[in-house]
This record gives structure tokens, sequence and C-alpha cells, in this order.
């Protein structure tokens, strides 16, 4: 038992809560082998798979799009990718929590959403890159305020998109409709 008092749910041998996109017989890993397990999820979910892809070609064309409005020189501030990837946060933020009240049960709206389309929108790598980019181009300063600044505007944009989708789903109370 923990120090705290509390029982460890393991102790007790009770499942532990899994992300609702893992199936089964991912969780069982170690039964057969790698190989067999990747056609048995590609079997079994090549339409997912498939919208997947669609919204990942939609979202990288997305943010192409945005990187070829916002252009910069090697030194300058990476505005596109930064913008991308706040907004790809907001979006995330308030798409996950407007898909478990709207559409928990939907095969597709997350997948093509949230894994799809703001996959392929947002970009960890780009980032990761032009920060070393700046660096080797002797924009130090440039590229560790671009790293501070991501972090902590992609996390408040997440805070910031799960609040206002909680807004957008919260119920109202019956005082706060409009009479009739």
């Amino acid at each position: 038992m923990p120090v705290d008092g509390t029982e460890d749910p393991a102790a007790r041998h009770e499942p532990l809560p899994v992300d609702p996109d893992v199936l089964a017989s991912e969780r069982l890993a170690g039964r057969h082998g790698l190989g067999a397990q990747l056609a048995e999820v590609l079997g079994s979910r090549a339409d997912v798979l498939g919208v997947i892809a669609l919204g990942g070609a939609a979202g990288a064309a997305l943010r192409h799009g945005v990187e070829q409005l916002l252009p910069r020189e090697p030194q300058d501030f990476p505005w596109a990718t930064f913008l991308v990837n706040v907004t790809g946060c907001l979006a995330i933020g308030l798409l996950m929590v407007v898909i478990a009240v709207r559409w928990p049960r939907s095969r597709y709206v997350r997948p093509l959403l949230g894994v799809g389309v703001l996959g392929g929108f947002t970009t960890f790598s780009t980032y990761a890159l032009e920060s070393r980019d700046l660096v080797a181009s002797g924009a130090a300063p440039t590229s560790a305020l671009y790293v501070v600044a991501s972090l902590g505007a992609g996390l408040l944009a997440v805070v910031a998109g799960l609040a206002a989708g909680e807004a957008l789903v919260r119920p109202r109370r019956p005082e706060q409709r409009a009479a009739p």
C-alpha cells in the first residue's frame, strides 16, 4: 500500500485505463509476433487508417499553405510553424471535448480530425529542425525564444481549447435559457 494510504489498482489486479483508440489486440503485446499484430490491426482497421490518411493529407496541405503565406529568412522567427502548432493545440483541446460529448462512439471523427487533419497540420519535427537551424545560423536567442514560446503557447492553447470545448458542450441551466 502506498504511503498516502490509497490502494494501488495494480495490486487488486484491476485493468488500468487505456486509450480508447488502442485495440485489445494491441494491449496484449507478446501473444504473437509484431508482424501478426500489425497485420491484424491493418486488416481490422483499414477503413480508419484510410480516414487518417485523408485527414493527414488535408492537414499537411493546410500547413503548406500557411508556410507559403509566411515565408522567412534563416535567422527569422518561424512564425508559420509557431502559428500552425499553437492553432493546432487550441483545436485539439476544443475538438477532444466536443467529440467526447457529441460523438463519443464515432469510429471516424476522432481519427479523421484529431489524428489525421491536426496530426498533418501540426509539426513537431519542423519545430525541432527550425530550432536547430536557428542556432546553426547564429540566432541562438531567437531559437531559445521559439522553443520556450512554442511550448508555453501550445500548453496555454490546449487549456484554452479545453475550456472553450467545455463551454460549448456544457448544458445550459433552465434560468440561462431564453424565455419563450
